[in-house]
């Protein structure tokens, strides 16, 4: 589907937001195995049958919030100017995507450190950054010339959402702050430069 989205999309939208952010609120209080999807509804000011509407298990409520940075990524980078070398354009994006903004970017951001922490959460983490890196082949393909390798575009996707990935554990069981030394912002660029550094398909696009 293209275009803009339609009301009751965004309406859909902003509901699975506000479960999200009640789930993640919980879930870092009290960890995630010890709150029912019940709560969650509760929290939320739904039904525990509309909940389930939205997510089939309570774990898959918080994926909106973890999802929210790989999607910024790929808006940023995709929006990035046309003559910035992918390379460029791709740890720009990256390191744009892990600062927060405002307080509640801020706040979002701890919470996900909470998450992250919790062995519960793994499997959902995992999808999402499985997700994030379709959306990015995706965006890096279209960024390519015609004829461009289509195993390197596939490692260079791959290479870069490991790299977040691995930025975001580190950060999250570590004492660094939301922004500074040790903060997703620099370890996200670091592991971006170094994990896609020796790709050759920067050697091709050059």
């Amino acid at each position: 589907m293209t275009g803009r989205p339609t009301l009751n999309q965004r309406r859909r939208e902003t509901t699975r937001l506000e479960i999200a952010r009640a789930a993640a609120g919980l879930f870092a209080a009290r960890g995630a195995e010890a709150v029912t999807a019940e709560e969650i509804a509760q929290a939320s000011g739904i039904s525990l049958r509309t909940f389930y509407r939205y997510f089939s298990e309570k774990e898959d409520a918080v994926a909106p919030l973890l999802a929210a940075g790989g999607e910024r990524w790929v808006r940023l980078f995709t929006e990035s100017a046309a003559d910035l070398p992918v390379r460029e354009a791709l740890e720009r994006s990256a390191a744009d995507s892990l600062s927060p903004a405002d307080a509640h970017a801020a706040e979002a951001m701890r919470w996900t450190r909470d998450l992250l922490r919790d062995r519960r959460l793994g499997t959902v983490w995992q999808r999402v950054h499985a997700d994030s890196e379709g959306r990015l082949l995706a965006a890096i393909t279209d960024r390519c010339p015609p004829g461009t390798d289509a195993l390197e575009i596939r490692l260079a996707a791959a290479a870069a959402t490991a790299a977040i990935r691995v930025a975001l554990e580190e950060w999250a069981f570590s004492d660094a702050p939301v922004t500074g030394p040790g903060s997703p912002r620099e370890l996200g660029a670091r592991c971006v430069r170094e994990l896609t550094g020796g790709l050759a398909l920067w050697a091709a696009l050059g």
